[in-house]
């Protein structure tokens, strides 16, 4: 009886994913989540094509093909860098402010107190990462101006002389365009379906996917075509390989055993459970830990090498050199990078949680290690076993476009002076739009189980 009912909920054979979406979209409080969260992605598409006013577009696109730091910072704006539009710093202002608290707040005691509030202090924080938010973005968004106009982009930034207010405005202006796509994404999260920071990035990578594999198929030669198709198929088996990891957990079996007086009487109360550790803790902050640590000399190289002194300028080419994407010792170097950067926010991450200390308060424990300390120490074991399995997953992910593509002998004409993707999208890009996608079925899954319906995963 049970297997009929939910055959003909499914609407008699129909696929499981194509009944949970008709199911979705018949009730009206998720249909207006997804309305409302559709809607605010027009808003952010329609932002980022703003421009700001002075730009040269003919020589933006040449600084973008050659110019791997704002590559990378592009892929975070979803393209409106590369049209320097009044979103051109996307979130990134505020994803590092975000980073920086997290890193914080077992350094400083007053940040760890507030922490241990609830509610209250997580809400506390998130206003403290917010106002951090605004300087970062105003120094970035000078810095993105001074950047663009050594290439000839744009021209007259400097905060002295008569071009000082109409620097001061298009900085302002931009720090201005990253709080509203913040409050966007805070207006999604609040109203709409998903993280919402999360589903503006994850728009952001995807806008272009479309145009580049057209442009792939309708307007290259056949060997570009089948290049391209093998790509495709490389992208759909590292999409595969992401989920796997990133769904992948250690259970570690607890139990627990309290005694509970009722009426004068003394009960002693059982139970079993599990703590899931997962082998990816950290998702895909390494990679934007490692990718931002090295373009720093590859920025560096690149003012050195506009450099009026030749040793400046010989120096300044060496570095670029040295940090070329197209570099395999470039790589390399982002393979151990990544994995370093893996265990260092899996271990800060994992200190805040107290796990051990949760435990022992709530009388759990772990079947054959004693509480408090011995928890602890079991655990960190545990952990530091399967991060080696997620850092080399995330460095696997980080090089694996590379190799494909230096196999293939194929360039990515999106890729911005040689970065790796795969159809435009990165390593972090995958990995992001990955993630994305699993959390928000799994919310939908959650308002579609709330009213007896079966969702997206089985």
């Amino acid at each position: 009886m049970a297997t009929a009912a939910r055959a003909q909920q499914r609407g008699g054979g129909q696929p499981q994913l194509l009944s949970a979406a008709i199911a979705a979209l018949a009730q009206p409080d998720i249909r207006q989540k997804l309305l409302f969260t559709a809607a605010m992605l027009v808003i952010f598409r329609f932002v980022s094509n703003l421009p700001v006013p002075g730009v040269n577009p003919l020589a933006l696109e040449s600084l973008f093909e050659s110019s791997t730091v704002l590559g990378f910072l592009n892929l975070f704006s979803g393209g409106a860098l590369q049209n320097m539009s009044v979103a051109a710093m996307g979130v990134y202002p505020y994803i590092t402010a975000s980073i920086v608290m997290q890193l914080m707040v077992p350094l400083v005691p007053a940040m760890q107190a507030l922490s241990k509030e609830g509610e209250q202090g997580r809400k506390q924080i998130n206003i403290y990462t917010h106002w951090m938010t605004v300087p970062m973005a105003f120094v970035q968004g000078y810095g993105q101006l001074i950047i663009v106009q050594q290439f000839g982009g744009i021209s007259g930034i400097e905060f002295t002389g008569p071009n000082a207010l109409p620097t001061f405005a298009a900085v302002i202006t931009m720090t201005a365009g990253t709080m509203f796509l913040v409050w966007i994404g805070e207006l999604i999260s609040e109203k709409g379906i998903g993280n919402g920071i999360s589903v503006l990035i994850f728009a952001g990578i995807v806008a272009g996917v479309p145009q580049l594999v057209g442009g792939r198929l309708y307007t290259g030669t056949g060997a570009g075509i089948a290049a391209s198709i093998l790509l495709g198929a490389f992208m759909v088996s590292m999409v595969a390989f992401i989920v796997y990891f990133q769904e992948a957990t250690r259970r570690i079996p607890v139990q627990y055993s309290r005694s509970v007086f009722r009426s004068g009487r003394m009960y002693r109360q059982s139970g079993a459970t599990h703590i899931p550790l997962k082998v990816n803790t950290s998702g895909m902050i390494p990679l934007i830990f490692a990718f931002s640590v090295i373009i720093f000399p590859a920025f560096v190289g690149q003012v050195m090498a506009a450099s009026s002194n030749n040793t400046v300028a010989d120096i300044g080419d060496f570095v670029q050199t040295a940090f070329n994407p197209g570099n395999p010792l470039y790589w390399g170097f982002v393979f151990i990078t990544v994995i370093v950067f893996t265990f260092f926010y899996t271990m800060v991450v994992f200190q805040q949680q107290n796990l051990a200390e949760n435990l022992q308060r709530q009388g759990g424990f772990v079947p054959g290690i004693r509480p408090g300390r011995p928890t602890e120490q079991y655990i960190n074991r545990v952990l530091i076993r399967i991060t080696w399995g997620g850092a080399f997953f995330l460095a696997t992910v980080a090089v694996a476009p590379f190799v494909f593509q230096t196999v293939l002998g194929i360039s990515d004409p999106s890729s911005g002076g040689g970065r790796a993707t795969a159809f435009g999208l990165t390593a972090a890009g995958l990995i992001i739009v990955v993630g994305v996608i699993l959390d928000t079925m799994r919310q939908i899954e959650a308002q579609l189980m709330m009213r007896q319906y079966e969702g997206f995963i089985r």
